[in-house]
């Protein structure tokens, strides 16, 4: 398959996944999802739409929001299949009028937490896990978070702890808001990350990175798709899930209202939902699946058998809209740079 990258001066430059037969259409795709890891994907749905190109920007989640916004309100078309990893602002374009309905076989059959009005679907099951570098841990990495706070007191923790920076991370942001709602001491894990020098970054990938090289010892917070991908390349990276309690996100998917190709939106969400596109997502990609037609350990229902109450899953909700209300967020985030500061 031929990748070539295409030029557009106002935003990032898409890649092109040539059809594999004689083009007879494009789908444009706008996704957080990493291009190594979306193409197996775009290959497999290229394989039963041989004469489709897809055309695939790999973007932050709030450029996707602003973008399919902005064209929308200009009277542009704009992608037409969104895939985020941001549940808060996927709903919000879809609430807010820029998704669109759409009819696929499956969506009767979806649970009910991972779909909104047939125009948000959640489509993976993501915990945040802490990532650890096993060289630092002879005995083992901090299992909860009030352990964490114990670890983050030592000398050996001092500019080795990171996570997302909540200010420009979506994820990170909806981690941090749900940490404050389950757990008590938010706070003080905040401050004792701020005391042991906490780097903060805008992706799962330069955490891991660090925590892979030792550069950290611990990721807090981080995708883990990401992560148990990582790991299983690198002996020296180790991934667990905190045993107080595990926030779970999920990537959500739409068809914008104002997409070029609504069909072909509406066909590679049917794709993603299905057999085959649920079971890329769980056994290569390491996205859990959703679909309760796929069986295997990387389930979300595999998920929920084995660890029951100690996972917190985010429903796919109006509900969500409440972490994107501008004084709740600008009250979280000077919450959050206080706690840093103390």
């Amino acid at each position: 398959m031929l990748l070539v990258l295409l030029a557009l001066p106002a935003w990032a430059e898409p890649t092109r996944f040539a059809a594999p037969g004689s083009e007879a259409a494009v789908l444009t795709i706008y996704s957080t999802l990493d291009i190594p890891l979306a193409t197996p994907l775009i290959t497999a749905f290229q394989s039963g739409s041989p004469t489709t190109t897809v055309v695939y920007e790999e973007l932050l989640a709030a450029e996707i929001a602003q973008r399919v916004i902005a064209e929308t309100d200009a009277g542009q078309p704009t992608a037409d299949f969104v895939f985020s990893s941001a549940m808060d602002l996927q709903v919000k374009l879809a609430n807010d009028g820029y998704a669109q309905p759409v009819e696929v076989p499956l969506a009767r059959d979806w649970p009910d937490w991972a779909n909104w009005r047939d125009m948000a679907f959640a489509l993976t099951y993501e915990p945040g896990v802490l990532v650890w570098y096993k060289p630092s841990f002879p005995d083992g990495p901090p299992l909860s978070r009030l352990q964490m706070i114990d670890w983050l007191k030592l000398p050996q923790a001092q500019g080795r702890i990171g996570t997302y920076d909540v200010s420009r991370s979506a994820v990170g942001y909806l981690y941090l808001a749900r940490d404050a709602e389950h757990f008590g001491d938010i706070w003080s894990l905040v401050a004792a990350m701020g005391r042991a020098g906490l780097q903060t970054f805008s992706t799962s990938s330069e955490i891991i990175d660090r925590v892979a090289d030792g550069r950290l010892a611990l990721g807090y917070n981080i995708l883990g798709s990401y992560a148990d991908a990582r790991a299983r390349a690198n002996p020296d990276l180790g991934v667990v899930l905190l045993k107080d309690f595990t926030v779970v996100t999920s990537r959500v998917g739409l068809v914008p209202r104002a997409a070029a190709r609504a069909d072909l939106g509406s066909a590679f969400l049917a794709f993603l939902m299905g057999r085959d596109g649920q079971t890329i997502m769980a056994d290569r990609l390491r996205l859990a699946a959703v679909s309760l037609e796929v069986s295997g350990q990387n389930t979300a229902r595999a998920m929920e058998a084995a660890l029951g109450d100690q996972l917190r899953p985010v429903p796919v909700s109006p509900g969500l809209l409440a972490y994107l209300d501008q004084s709740k967020r600008a009250r979280l985030l000077a919450l959050w740079q206080k706690a840093l500061s103390r």
